[in-house]
């Protein structure tokens, strides 16, 4: 198999994950995500049909937004341009207050070609366990909290998750692995097999066992399931910074970027009235 672009702009577009203890808020042409309050962003715009008026759908989106604001929880949402549409999308939001909060790379590897060169494993012994128990699976959770943001799911959230990991993992649809120092989790990774895809997720290293190789062993981890599963491509949206370095030099090909912009909750604001009238902008009282 060769990958084109076409191919992975099409697996990264099919990419939108909702969890099932999240809430789906759908318009014509956009859908917000309301996530659980632990997470780092509990409202994000996830999509919008890029052949329409992207404007129109983020103002659209932004009104039933608004009736999601909850003071010191849900204060903005994160919305996504994605691959593909990302400068129209991110004028739009720009021009509505929006802020960029993160840059990834969109990136894939052909599983059909030669192995990818993970280098030396890290010096210290680790140890992988994946999170099909609840001990594992809170230490995964933990691990991403502490490097992406947000907070910890409660114990019957874990327990649900556990119920259905065991089962995944052995069907082929994936699950998270976690890397242990000792009795320490430092490292979490997941991924997903979808048609064929492995999409790569939540690859996390703690900020102290940075550069040391654990990041390359989870996902040399992840792409042996991958292999045993069938899957044909590998996809990853990297953080620029930080695992979208790693991934280029192992041999996965950047085919463009997805950012997200935070935008406020706040009431837009009010459109100028005709010259010189009260309130307009540069009328005097």
């Amino acid at each position: 198999m060769t990958l084109t672009h076409e191919d992975v702009a099409a697996a990264a577009a099919a990419w939108v994950w909702v969890p099932d203890n999240a809430r789906r808020i759908r318009g014509e042409g956009w859908q917000l995500v309301r996530f659980p309050d632990w997470f780092e962003h509990p409202l994000e715009l996830v999509s919008l049909d890029p052949d329409r008026d992207v404007a129109a759908l983020v103002d659209d989106a932004l009104v039933a937004a608004r009736a999601e604001a909850v003071p010191g929880v849900v204060e903005q949402v994160v919305c996504w341009a994605r691959l593909g549409a990302a400068d129209a999308v991110a004028d739009a939001l720009l021009a509505r207050g929006g802020v960029l909060d993160e840059t990834l790379d969109v990136m894939a590897l052909d599983l059909a070609g030669p192995p990818p060169d993970l280098g030396q494993p890290p010096s210290a012994e680790v140890e992988l366990r994946w999170t099909v128990d609840v001990a594992t699976a809170q230490d995964s959770f933990a691990v991403g909290a502490e490097v992406f943001g947000g907070s910890t799911p409660s114990l019957p959230e874990v327990e649900a998750y556990v119920a259905r990991a065991g089962d995944d993992l052995a069907a082929g649809a994936g699950g998270a692995v976690v890397a242990y120092l000792g009795d320490r989790p430092v490292a979490s990774a997941g991924l997903t097999v979808v048609d064929g895809v492995a999409r790569l997720w939540g690859g996390a290293v703690v900020a102290s066992e940075r550069g040391r190789g654990l990041y390359r062993t989870l996902l040399a981890e992840r792409l042996v399931y991958a292999l045993a599963h069938d899957a044909r491509m590998a996809l990853v949206k990297g953080r620029v910074e930080t695992s979208g370095p790693i991934l280029r030099r192992v041999g996965f090909v950047p085919h463009g970027q997805e950012r997200s912009y935070a935008v406020p909750l706040t009431a837009p604001p009010a459109p100028p009235g005709p010259p010189g009238a009260a309130g307009a902008p540069g009328a005097r009282a």
